[in-house]
């Protein structure tokens, strides 16, 4: 059956929300899952700021997370995800550890402290009210939540395009469904996977520029990028198989974007599994992925730069 919702809340159990600062360019994007759902993370991009990877790597005791926040402001961001746990305590959702549920909430930023204005950033405010934003409607996308300031195509004397967040989702037959949210702020230039026709990035006079050609020049922009994003099943998958997943839809972020994974980006994806659905071919499940990873990037830019 046709999917009727393309975006990351057509996954049964969860739910996004985004909080943003128009002025400021700025704000934040949380994933629920109430119930928790088995979680993995990669990060590939050598210049991440994060929260609580560690938590969910194989090996550890912590299975699932109950949310997980994307967000503008770099390393100053990662406050909002206080919010975020403010509000799942109050809601009775966590890990239980004697008298009291501890929420689970991995996290990761993007730098855009660039756009807008550079002293204001999500906080625990921010967070909350993501939370209390979030439902299962379609996922809104462009210049929204934690990509209001996301720009793609870095390099000096270059101007970048508006990148942003943007989500896709695709169906098997079987009912197993795999679905992506990204945030876009990449050093390179985002491109359509199937032509490498250059879709948004840097310009110069109205005319695109290959920033591949201008890192070989070392002619960057530094420590002002990154792609960061969810990828969510309602499969059944382990933490292993679950982390599995998030390296191989990183794939799809190189398809995508170029150059990624670079010194000065710092690409992370998360993968979330609710286990509604049998299916544990980790296989299908992360090709799968790296294509919703691949569209919902495409996603991002157009909504943006049609706005």
């Amino acid at each position: 059956m046709p999917l009727t919702n393309e975006t990351l809340t057509a996954i049964e159990g969860i739910q996004v929300g985004h909080a943003t600062d128009v002025i400021a360019k700025t704000g934040c994007t949380v994933i629920l899952s109430p119930e928790g759902a088995t979680a993995g993370v990669d990060v590939r991009g050598a210049a991440p700021g994060t929260r609580e990877t560690e938590a969910i790597r194989p090996g550890r005791l912590i299975q699932k997370a109950h949310a997980i926040l994307l967000t503008g402001g770099s390393a100053f961001g990662l406050d909002a995800a206080s919010g975020v746990v403010q509000y799942l305590e109050e809601n009775g959702i966590g890990f239980p550890v004697g008298p009291v549920r501890v929420p689970i909430v991995p996290a990761a930023v993007i730098f855009d402290l660039h756009v807008g204005n550079a002293h204001v950033r999500p906080d625990k405010d921010m967070g909350y009210q993501a939370c209390k934003n979030a439902s299962t409607e379609p996922v809104a996308m462009g210049t929204i939540g934690a990509g209001t300031g996301a720009t793609v195509g870095k390099a000096a004397d270059v101007i970048p395009s508006p990148g942003g967040l943007g989500s896709a989702c695709t169906s098997l037959k079987s009912g197993l469904n795999i679905a992506a949210i990204t945030v876009v702020n990449a050093l390179g230039n985002v491109v359509n996977p199937a032509t490498g026709d250059i879709v948004a990035g840097g310009k110069i006079n109205d005319t695109y520029v290959d920033i591949t050609e201008r890192l070989l020049d070392a002619d960057i922009v530094l420590g002002t990028n990154t792609t960061i994003g969810v990828i969510a099943t309602n499969a059944t998958l382990t933490v292993a198989e679950a982390t599995r997943v998030a390296e191989m839809a990183h794939d799809g972020m190189a398809r995508a974007i170029r150059p990624s994974h670079t010194m000065f980006d710092g690409d992370t994806l998360f993968t979330l599994a609710t286990g509604k659905h049998s299916s544990s071919n980790v296989n299908t499940i992360g090709i799968l992925a790296a294509e919703v990873v691949s569209e919902s990037i495409v996603n991002a830019v157009s909504a943006s730069n049609r706005a």
